[in-house]
């Protein structure tokens, strides 16, 4: 039975010391990186993105004019639209750039509702502030954006 005892003691010893030796050290894992689905849908919205950026001036000579009507119905159509493209886009970037993406989009809604408010009353600073920061949101937010070309290289 002593016998038996250290048999029995040798070979657990042997199948642990076998076990330790296998588990190495954990495998590292790839950082996450957009998937070609996920850049597609994401490059579908952002020329709409791009086409309210670029107009910006525009929206500057509306403020300057003091055409609030035109101001308000630019924030409430192209703008408006902008920010649906920029929801979109947010919802399919990686999940550690999602919650900084929301919170530029929540920025420019905050501001374009300041650039409203301003033109219902004919501030025209106010409404020249704020659309200045909301451009300036959309340019922060387009930074966040993974172009089509950078991924490709980096595969």
């Amino acid at each position: 039975m002593a016998r038996y005892r250290s048999i029995l003691s040798l070979v657990l010893v042997l199948l642990a010391t076998f076990l330790v030796s296998c588990g190495g050290p954990s495998v590292a894992t790839a950082p996450p990186t957009y998937t070609p689905s996920q850049l597609e849908k994401i490059q579908e919205y952002v020329p709409e993105v791009l086409a309210v950026r670029d107009r910006a001036a525009e929206l500057q000579k509306l403020i300057q004019t003091q055409q609030w009507v035109k101001v308000r119905n630019f924030i409430h159509g192209p703008m408006a639209e902008a920010r649906l493209s920029m929801n979109y886009i947010a919802s399919n970037l990686l999940p550690q750039d999602q919650k900084s993406a929301r919170e530029k989009v929540k920025n420019l809604l905050d501001h374009l509702v300041k650039v409203d408010q301003a033109a219902e009353v004919a501030n025209y600073q106010q409404a020249v502030i704020n659309s200045q920061t909301a451009f300036t949101d959309i340019e922060n937010f387009l930074k966040l954006v993974p172009q089509p070309s950078t991924q490709a290289e980096e595969s």
